[in-house]
């Protein structure tokens, strides 16, 4: 350990200085079972807190190149992800990420062994493909072969952009990568053709303010985040939470966080979660009956806000 208190591990300067931290937790992870406790454990952490679907990213290929199994891996993480799901109703898929530290080739090779676990019908749950690590010196073209595979073999395609650099990452990802979301994306403003483009489109973009700001430290406080910029000018932005167990900011606290600091109404609030439902990668059947659960949740905590207050 770098520090003898523990507690003072997470605290990040820099999304550089966050991943050096976030690869030391993740040498804990060693075999299928601690896969499936990191799994079952984070969804059942994060159901109390309002969370119906989630679609989790898992970085394997530090771990691959360590000499573990991606297939053990998936096996694991299926494994705490069915627990989860049979004991809270709440329901998850995995999207497996290319670390921009190892470079295309690697990020091909992941595809491509996602595949061949989908093809043996162990990697069911893998639905995506996405991006992460830093964004600094990293050329998004270097990826372009690893995502066309990912097309042809139909899986859906993210990435980490615009987060550390400037909206150029942004455009490269959509254009060259062929992605179908972006995450954080926060960059968009800074380039009004972009964020014309990306509104039109309804391309969703994952944000992740508290992230922004407590990992990326792209913004001293939340009150400087351009969330509701970005959602005022149109963008499918939505809100997420972005490694919970390193920030302890589960989603509950990402939009009660939000909500204070940038003014949004319950109507807002409302409007962005049913925009995630829009956002999501399930089929339109199952999409539209999330959205309907979501809108009697949330019609539910509106007749909530607006009874009177018993006496006494």
């Amino acid at each position: 350990m770098p520090v003898d208190d523990p507690a003072l591990l997470y605290r990040y300067r820099s999304l550089d200085e966050f991943l050096s931290i976030f690869w030391l937790v993740q040498e804990t992870l060693s075999t299928p079972d601690d896969w499936a406790r990191a799994a079952y454990e984070s969804l059942l952490d994060a159901v109390p807190h309002g969370l119906r679907y989630r679609e989790m990213f898992f970085t394997p290929t530090r771990h691959l190149a360590r000499g573990q199994d991606l297939g053990a891996i998936v096996e694991g993480l299926t494994t705490g992800i069915a627990w989860a799901e049979a004991e809270t109703g709440v329901r998850c898929w995995l999207i497996a990420d290319c670390d921009r530290a190892f470079g295309g080739a690697a990020g091909r090779v992941l595809v491509e062994q996602v595949g061949d676990l989908r093809r043996a019908g162990r990697a069911e749950r893998v639905v995506g493909i996405g991006m992460d690590s830093t964004e600094l010196g990293v050329d998004l073209r270097n990826y372009a072969d690893a995502f066309a595979l990912a097309e042809r073999l139909g899986l859906r395609r993210t990435a980490h952009a615009g987060e550390a650099v400037g909206p150029e990452n942004i455009a490269l990802a959509l254009d060259v990568l062929g992605v179908e979301r972006i995450d954080h994306g926060v960059a968009i403003l800074e380039d009004g053709a972009l964020t014309r483009h990306v509104a039109e489109r309804r391309v969703p973009l994952t944000v992740c303010p508290s992230s922004n700001v407590l990992i990326a430290n792209k913004y001293p406080r939340l009150e400087d985040h351009p969330f509701r910029r970005m959602r005022e000018a149109g963008l499918l932005a939505t809100l997420n939470s972005d490694d919970p167990a390193m920030t302890e900011v589960d989603l509950g606290t990402e939009y009660r966080g939000v909500a204070l600091a940038l003014g949004l109404d319950l109507d807002s609030l409302a409007a962005i979660a049913l925009d995630g439902v829009e956002a999501c990668w399930q089929d339109h059947d199952d999409k539209r009956t999330l959205r309907v659960a979501f809108e009697a949740e949330l019609e539910a905590l509106r007749v909530g806000t607006t009874q009177p207050s018993s006496p006494g």
